[in-house]
């Protein structure tokens, strides 16, 4: 056991164990890495820090990458009915959740295998995220925010047909399924945009993933990387929008789904306070006017969901 003399020499010499030194300093650093792993919060942690982390990624309109976007705004109101200060922490999909619940993860179809710990980087994640059965498995959804559905795209120049709607959401399904037979199809893994979510392989589709940003995906199509792509409601309607007649919506491949706001399961009053304040959004026309501003079209494709807010 070594020790070390500190002390002047007129002093009572002071005698330290080097041995529970290091260990007493390993132990605190293993400490404060955890504090880092663990970094987060519900309500009542928030406003005692003062600061709300939107951890978002762009894309389509809800985060648009200049500082705005529907759930931009959103979250940034919901930080200010708090009366605490708003902070977007931008990451990338694979960060996403980890960074929300200090967790990695590996998706597998509708399984979730929990991985090694990951430090905490912020409260609360938005930007256009689909309620899927494995994300529930991590996280807990707010009250739903916006309407979607998958569906098959197709160069505008493509000799794929849009399907003839039959006035049944099964039938239309199987008959785009049908289409897929022998073709190629660009997906993105462990998103709403999951080819083996749907069962597109096992109707002899040949998914091809794609590993860009998901704003990427119709210019993807449109220069021609696969014959068809699934995109979701609100990225199809802006790529319809931004580049007229060059893509062609053939039909869905998805029910109806819905867009929330992500919370770690263990911040019920956060989730709470954000479901409040939504509620007082629809009452007095915010959460439609930032609906209109930046997805005017949705009304015409989803008129049941926001029937009771017009």
């Amino acid at each position: 056991m070594d020790l070390f003399r500190v002390g002047k020499p007129s002093s009572q010499p002071i005698y330290i164990n080097i041995n529970r030194g290091l260990f007493f300093a390993c132990a605190l650093t293993v400490f404060l890495l955890a504090g880092s792993i663990c970094l987060g919060g519900d309500l009542a942690e928030i406003k005692e820090k003062g600061v709300l982390r939107h951890l978002g990624i762009p894309y389509a309109n809800f985060v648009t990458g200049g500082g705005d976007g529907m759930d931009v705004d959103l979250v940034r109101l919901f930080a200010k009915d708090l009366g605490v200060k708003y902070e977007y922490v931008p990451v990338d999909w694979n960060e996403l959740f980890p960074a929300l619940i200090g967790r990695k993860i590996k998706v597998k179809g509708t399984d979730v295998e929990f991985l090694e710990e990951s430090p905490v980087r912020g409260d609360i994640a938005a930007n256009g995220i689909t309620v899927l059965p494995w994300r529930e498995k991590i996280v807990a959804y707010s009250d739903p925010v916006f309407p979607t559905q998958v569906w098959v795209v197709a160069r505008g120049d493509s000799k794929i047909r849009p399907i003839r709607p039959a006035g049944s959401l099964e039938k239309d399904i199987g008959e785009v399924k049908k289409l897929l037979r022998g073709r190629t199809l660009l997906g993105t893994p462990g998103t709403c945009l999951d080819p083996s979510l749907y069962g597109l392989e096992e109707a002899g589709a040949k998914s091809l993933a794609f590993r860009g940003r998901l704003d990427d995906i119709a210019p993807a199509v449109i220069k021609g990387d696969a014959e068809l792509s699934l995109l979701d409601v609100p990225d199809a309607l802006l790529s319809l929008q931004k580049w007229p007649g060059k893509i062609k919506v053939i039909g869905p491949i998805s029910d109806r789904q819905h867009m929330a706001v992500a919370f770690p399961k263990e911040s019920p009053e956060l989730r709470k306070a954000f479901n409040r304040f939504l509620q007082r959004s629809k009452n007095d026309g915010t959460y439609l006017m930032l609906v209109k501003k930046y997805y005017p079209y949705v009304f015409r494709y989803y008129p049941e969901f926001f029937a009771e807010m017009r």
